[in-house]
């Protein structure tokens, strides 16, 4: 252990090491500082739409640094929602490209400025391209986890999706497809909670207690952990992970998280004061634990800030989609699986 921090306390049940915890804050530091950035470019007119994640940088964090990242069904799949900008962070994307779709630019790596912000998409890490309508990820979730279990190994599928999309059919396909007796499959449904739907709260919506609960019918373990604590959504959600690699059977995992700017763009995207913010709560541990100083957070922050401001200024100069490349990146123009070209180019879909 690194001599620059104190020694970790034995007596602290689940105490994760010092250096992985100022990791973690520096991720989630950007991954906020990122969406704050992208809120003011949709603002001022360099984004026609921003619906991100602030609020739930504790739990995502933690999933992007505990992914077994790679390409192909060796490796973990990833079938998120759109507020998983801290996942990407952890897994090492480069946040100039999410400015990049936010202003919708030819040099957008994830969609070619074809889509919104925070809509991913990296075939090099198994990264589903991210819907905007909700909850159809969850029917292709099964799909991905089928080739998990086919290829042996550890890998295995993680599905994300906010509570209000447990209320859309494929949730409930997610659970049966995944919990067939005999057929199982390593498949973590990641659910977070943030008690809202787009305008409709948690609680005129859902007769359950928890959305855990209903995993309980088709004898799919399941949890509900303290998702605004990053400490506890690390530890938890590594043991989830680790129980679907290691049984190759599925898991619900139900966080409970906040949504610090409204659902999105749509809805104002201002700042909602009454949430509980994971960010606070972790800034206080470091520095109760002697791992940072409040000065070097500021600094941090103050940092960050700048570099996206000025990468922002960048990407506004970058070029936009040019009118005759329409038809790009609507059908296949090469078969992916052999690595050769379609026999018809893609012109008649062949994908």
């Amino acid at each position: 252990m690194s001599s620059a921090f104190p020694p970790r306390d034995p007596g602290e049940e689940g105490a994760l090491a010092p250096e992985l915890l100022v990791r973690m804050y520096q991720l989630m530091l950007r991954s906020r500082c990122l969406e704050e950035r992208l809120i003011r470019m949709n603002k001022q007119g360099d984004g026609f739409f921003w619906v991100g994640g602030p609020g739930e940088e504790a739990l995502n964090t933690s999933l992007g640094l505990l992914v077994h990242k790679g390409q192909g069904p060796e490796y973990d799949y990833l079938h998120l929602h759109y507020r998983a900008t801290a996942t990407l962070l952890a897994m090492g994307a480069d946040p100039v490209d999410t400015l990049r779709q936010m202003k919708n630019t030819a040099t957008d790596p994830y969609s070619a400025g074809r889509n919104f912000c925070n809509h991913y998409s990296v075939r090099k890490w198994n990264v589903a391209p991210v819907s905007s309508p909700i909850g159809v990820q969850l029917s292709m979730a099964p799909g991905t986890a089928m080739a998990n279990k086919r290829a042996g190994g550890r890998g295995i599928t993680i599905v994300q999706s906010g509570d209000a999309g447990t209320a859309e059919g494929d949730f409930s396909t997610c659970l049966i497809w995944c919990s067939l007796p005999g057929r199982e499959l390593p498949c973590l449904i990641l659910v977070e909670n943030n008690q809202w739907g787009i305008s409709t709260p948690y609680a005129e919506q859902h007769a359950e207690k928890h959305i855990a609960d209903r995993a309980r019918p088709f004898g799919i373990k399941s949890a509900v952990v303290d998702g605004n604590d990053a400490e506890v959504a690390y530890r938890e959600l590594k043991k989830a992970m680790d129980y679907v690699r290691t049984e190759r059977k599925p898991f619900l995992l139900e966080a409970m998280v906040s949504r610090l700017y409204g659902h999105s763009s749509a809805s104002g995207a201002n700042f909602v004061p009454d949430e509980v913010d994971c960010l606070v709560i972790f800034e206080k541990k470091l520095i109760e634990r002697k791992l940072m100083t409040r000065a070097a957070m500021d600094d941090l922050k103050a940092r960050c800030t700048q570099e996206l401001l000025e990468a922002s200024k960048r990407v506004r100069e970058e070029p936009q989609p040019r009118g005759d490349s329409i038809w790009k990146h609507v059908f296949a123009e090469r078969d992916l699986v052999r690595e050769r070209p379609s026999q018809d180019g893609g012109k008649n879909g062949a994908h």
